[in-house]
């Protein structure tokens, strides 16, 4: 049987990879169709022509389709819309904001209201085998400690309006898991390949790498705060095989999977790994965390350290995501950080002066 698969959030970085995985993994693929705005069409067009430069990608079975989630029926032309919705098995929902300091009416309009269309339109997808939705761990918001795959409503807060949208729009996905075969998604904080460092971009915790660049000549290296919380990072691809494994495997329908790592390191940790193999320094000293708290409230500051002050956030909250769902139905396991940490600090290294590496954090 061959399936046909359709993607939002072309020509993103995540979507593109996971395309590539599509095809590496030798499913038997009838057509991809990749949904993309009208003013990403250029640059959808400039990487579907990359994508057939690509090993084992097959370029006559891409199609581009110009839409909007934000958009009733997702701004399809209605012709193109009956023909994809009698085709399509396997839907993955990937586009999204993921800007942390995202005004709360542009996240709601894209995370939430877009993520209602797109599963209103998949209820006229009779040969839908799989829709597979893309959330994260954060829509835990402010809960600390041990965290369950089978765990969403909650009252305890939430650090953005990143999470707080991301979080009403999975509620929307898991009301509809009665009836649409669903496999919801949930990253911790996507890092670079494991084996290349490759990324999109350099937010997250890279900015402790823009920091510990912009400090290099400093004869000290001080900590921020105490670094106790666990920081939970997945390499790029450990996500990908975890994404196609779960949209192909019977077991993982109607489940919801913390895509995350089993033994994260604490912030600590994380900030001494990054000091030793970027700065081959040893971190001394502490300064309190109050301190670079007010210290991003300058403008000019955020952008020399290239660091989003919402981004502290996720180096205090102790979440510890139990990922046990996932790892006993998928089989894989996830790489610890000191084994992709030193692939991360050298493409870093490489691509630092890169201005496509810009500042928004996922």
């Amino acid at each position: 049987m061959s399936f046909t698969y359709f993607f939002t959030g072309f020509p993103g970085f995540l979507t593109t990879h996971l395309i590539q995985e599509l095809f590496k993994e030798k499913h038997t693929i009838d057509h991809v169709y990749l949904l993309h705005e009208p003013s990403t069409k250029r640059q959808a067009e400039r990487q579907c022509l990359l994508l057939s430069h690509t090993t084992d990608v097959e370029p006559e079975k891409i199609s581009l389709v110009e839409g909007d989630i934000t958009k009733t029926d997702l701004g399809i032309d209605e012709h193109i819309s009956r023909q994809v919705q009698s085709e399509v098995t396997h839907f993955f929902h990937l586009a999204a904001l993921y800007d942390l300091a995202v005004p709360l009416s542009l996240a709601w309009k894209v995370n939430v209201d877009g993520t209602r269309n797109v599963t209103n339109w998949l209820e006229r997808c009779e040969g839908l085998m799989r829709y597979i939705y893309f959330s994260t761990a954060y829509v835990s918001g402010r809960r600390e400690g041990r965290i369950l795959e089978t765990e969403l409503e909650h009252s305890s807060g939430f650090k953005n309006h990143y999470e707080y949208t991301k979080y009403e729009a999975e509620k929307i996905v898991d009301q509809h898991k009665d009836h649409l075969p669903t496999t919801i998604i949930r990253p911790g904080i996507v890092v670079g390949h494991s084996q290349s460092g490759e990324t999109a971009k350099f937010d997250g915790p890279y900015f402790i790498l823009n920091m510990m660049d912009r400090l290099r000549h400093s004869p000290v290296l001080p900590f921020f705060g105490k670094g106790a919380a666990y920081v939970n990072l997945v390499p790029l691809d450990f996500l990908l095989k975890a994404t196609i494994t779960a949209a192909h495997s019977n077991i993982a329908e109607g489940k919801t999977y913390h895509v995350t790592d089993p033994s994260p390191l604490r912030a600590k940790e994380i900030y001494e790994r990054f000091s030793h193999y970027y700065l081959q320094k040893k971190p001394a000293g502490t300064l309190p965390i109050s301190i670079a708290h007010q210290a991003l409230r300058v403008p000019f500051t955020r952008r020399w350290l290239g660091i989003q002050r919402q981004a502290l956030d996720y180096f205090l909250c102790n979440s510890q995501f139990d990922s046990s769902q996932a790892r006993n139905d998928l089989q894989l396991d996830c790489p610890s950080f000191d084994q992709y940490c030193p692939s991360i600090v050298d493409y870093y290294h490489d691509h630092k002066d890169d201005q496509s590496k810009h500042v928004s954090m996922l």
